[in-house]
């Protein structure tokens, strides 16, 4: 290849390349959830017993999800794509992944005693934060949070179902709301998204 079909090649090949870097360093843009009132600060009992609030972690990023340690099939599924992509994401990005503070709320509090709140937590993330709460205390939370549940019928043998919104929030260090991360696409997907919003 002669030296003009060299500078030639370069002169067609450079706006592309800066054009590709351009958009790798680009920021993705407004987050999702950008401006919506989702969130709030509350007080909750944290699986050690003691109270955990939500601005106990100012400064952090957040993730949270709503659901209970006796969900048969949707928590356990959505809980593991979550702290699945988190660690994929530690693994990658280890100091922004120390940033971010995954957090459970039990919405069944009848059942997920401390115990059973920290023997499933701790099946997924050493750092998550399982919570719960009287009855009042989760009407307010989850309606603040846009999340909803509702406690199920007994059966003969005493158990019985919790419907409730199976989302896991992202949140910023200032509380605010940011992205609903894709647990139904996997953990991959999940890692994705966090390497969006976690600077």
């Amino acid at each position: 290849m002669n030296r003009d079909t060299m500078l030639r090649n370069t002169t067609f090949l450079l706006p592309a390349i800066l054009a590709i870097a351009a958009c790798q360093t680009e920021p993705a843009g407004d987050p999702p959830l950008a401006g919506a009132a989702i969130g709030g600060d509350f007080t909750l009992t944290g699986e050690d017993g003691n109270p955990v609030s939500w601005n106990d972690f100012d400064g952090q990023y957040r993730t949270i999800y709503f659901g209970y340690t006796y969900c048969p099939d949707v928590c356990p599924v959505d809980t593991q794509s979550a702290m699945a992509g988190l660690k994929a994401f530690e693994e990658e990005n280890p100091q922004l992944g120390a940033r971010i503070q995954p957090l459970f709320v039990s919405v069944d509090p009848d059942r997920d005693t401390p115990e059973a709140l920290t023997e499933f937590t701790d099946s997924f993330h050493p750092r998550l934060i399982g919570m719960t709460g009287t009855s009042e205390q989760l009407d307010a939370v989850t309606r603040d949070f846009a999340a909803t549940y509702t406690i199920g019928e007994k059966e003969e043998n005493g158990g019985y179902l919790v419907g409730h919104t199976n989302l896991t929030y992202l949140f910023g260090p200032d509380g605010e709301p940011l992205a609903m991360l894709p647990t139904d696409e996997g953990s991959a997907a999940v890692a994705a998204e966090l390497e969006k919003w976690v600077r």
